[in-house]
């Protein structure tokens, strides 16, 4: 059982600003661990990943979306146990913010600056892979 892989699957959640028009990437502040991360969270017994992902986005930042390409899986280890987080590319469409006890804070963030603000290293790259997915440069 120590062996087992924890599974998880969250989004790089994006939109386009209402002030200027320009990409902007969600980030959700954890109370619980004091970081930045983007949506993200375990999979329910028997929940597949890409349905498991946009439930987190809903939980985690009030926002329905919209689905688009598959991103970078994290591989990382959590209490000596390995951890794979699936990721998806998704389109904020509609929603509001509510603080929670799992998520306090909600940022939009230029991609430049919500890849500072990250606080994992092993996040940053998918910010990178979010923009190439979008053909951004």
């Amino acid at each position: 059982m120590r062996d087992e892989v924890i599974r998880a699957a969250g989004c790089v959640l994006w939109r386009h600003s209402p002030l200027d028009g320009g990409l902007e990437i969600a980030l959700v502040h954890r109370p619980r661990y004091d970081d930045w991360s983007h949506p993200k969270g375990k999979l329910k017994r028997g929940e597949d990943a890409l349905s498991g992902a946009v439930r987190e986005v809903l939980e985690e930042t009030g926002m329905a979306c919209e689905v688009g390409t598959p991103l970078p899986t994290a591989h990382y280890a959590v209490a000596g146990r390995p951890k794979e987080v699936r990721y998806w590319a998704a389109r904020a469409t509609s929603g509001t913010f509510a603080p929670n006890r799992e998520v306090d804070a909600l940022l939009w963030l230029p991609p430049v600056a919500a890849r500072a603000r990250l606080t994992q290293e092993r996040d940053r790259p998918l910010v990178d892979a979010l923009l190439s997915a979008l053909h951004v440069t």
